[in-house]
């Protein structure tokens, strides 16, 4: 180990401690987004509720993670029961085989403070902000659950219920104080018929959340489900993003060992392309080959012409096209005969006089005491560039 790689090594643990002793202590940050996930143990997460979902339900409750359209085609035939949903939006599809459950008979548990046309149009009624207050209760209307009531203290959605039809049953209300103390109300939990069953509406889906159920000294929640028959129940649940199955999601989880795991992959790269600097030796330029076949084959002709061996420069052109024609055209040239020249007709579809005088040129070039002329070579060279043009 040289000198160098240690001074790099000490520095990297340096720099590894000081970061180390920044993260000791540190607490990290609290998550208060409203993100209703059954995975996520963050304040206004799902995480207690879909651990205590079963027993709530009377272990009758079947989670679904696919779109009601997906579960009722294959469950077309099922019998009424109870659907839950927590702050989820549906396509029209969805919505639409919904309703068809319900007006056989089955029951929508829906916690969502949003205002959509499916619920205006379909159920009659809108939300609405019914006040700025920080904090409020969460009462029943009726009296045997009047001691019920849940107190809302954290990111409060001051949301209600507007336009109410006059068939729609009010279930619960949330009490509102004025800056002169005067108490009023508005309706956050209603129910509505539909053909043979119900919606349940809930406007303050945050009391399924993690940090109300932990806060709850009552019943609330019990009491919102009860009003549900004691049947199965379908929960379906948002489709969240599926648990990562990199052998790193530990680290990745964890914000201390990620800026770690980061800076120790940037130290790495920072010391392999400086020591890859240093020591890297300057390659050499090397010429490719030239390729001096076309220059020797023109000093060859050259020198045939200069010495007039016109017989000698057609038996080599004989030579190379019998070459070509066994090599590409697959045609025996040992008899150069009427098979041959049939067989090199039918491959390259030139005329056959064509070719009998080529074969005859050919010949006299193969034939060493043939007396050859110049305008013969140049005829034989015309014919044989034509056969296999």
């Amino acid at each position: 180990m040289n000198k160098t790689f240690k001074i790099y090594a000490i520095v990297f643990i340096i720099i590894l401690i000081v970061v180390a002793m920044f993260g000791i202590g540190k607490k990290p940050a609290l998550d208060w987004r409203k993100n209703f996930d059954v995975d996520k143990k963050t304040p206004f997460g799902l995480y207690i509720f879909d651990q205590e979902s079963s027993g709530l339900f009377h272990r009758k409750l079947e989670k679904v993670r696919v779109s009601p359209y997906s579960y009722y085609q294959k469950n077309n035939q099922k019998k009424p029961h109870n659907i839950l949903i927590i702050q989820k939006k549906l396509d029209d599809v969805s919505w639409q085989y919904i309703l068809d459950q319900v007006s056989k008979g089955s029951d929508v548990m829906w916690f969502t403070n949003d205002t959509t046309a499916k619920l205006r149009d379909t159920l009659g009624f809108r939300f609405k902000t019914v006040g700025h207050e920080k904090n409020y209760y969460l009462q029943f209307t009726d009296k045997k659950l009047s001691d019920n009531r849940l107190f809302i203290d954290k990111f409060p959605e001051n949301q209600g219920f507007s336009y109410i039809r006059n068939d729609i049953e009010i279930l619960g209300k949330t009490l509102h104080k004025d800056k002169s103390n005067e108490t009023s109300f508005s309706a956050d939990f209603v129910k509505v018929n539909f053909g043979k069953g119900h919606f349940y509406i809930h406007s303050e889906p945050l009391v399924l959340t993690n940090y109300y159920i932990l806060n709850s000294k009552n019943k609330y929640i019990e009491s919102v489900l009860s009003y549900l028959p004691k049947r199965e129940t379908v929960w379906f649940i948002e489709n969240d993003t599926p648990l990562s199955m990199s052998p790193l999601r530990f680290i990745h989880s964890n914000p201390p060992l990620k800026y770690a795991w980061y800076l120790l992959l940037f130290g790495l790269i920072i010391f392999v392309i400086f020591n890859a600097k240093r020591k890297q030796r300057i390659v050499p330029i090397i010429e490719p080959l030239k390729n001096t076949s076309v220059e020797f084959i023109r000093s060859i002709g050259n020198l045939y012409l200069q010495e007039g061996d016109f017989h000698e420069m057609m038996a080599k052109k004989a030579q190379y096209f019998l070459n070509r024609v066994r090599m590409d055209l697959l045609i025996d040239t040992h008899d150069l005969d009427a098979q041959f020249i049939n067989k090199l007709h039918l491959k390259t579809g030139k005329n056959i006089e064509l070719i009998e005088e080529a074969v005859k040129l050919i010949k006299k070039g193969q034939d060493p005491y043939a007396s050859v002329m110049k305008e013969e070579l140049i005829r034989m060279n015309q014919l044989l560039d034509k056969i296999l043009k």
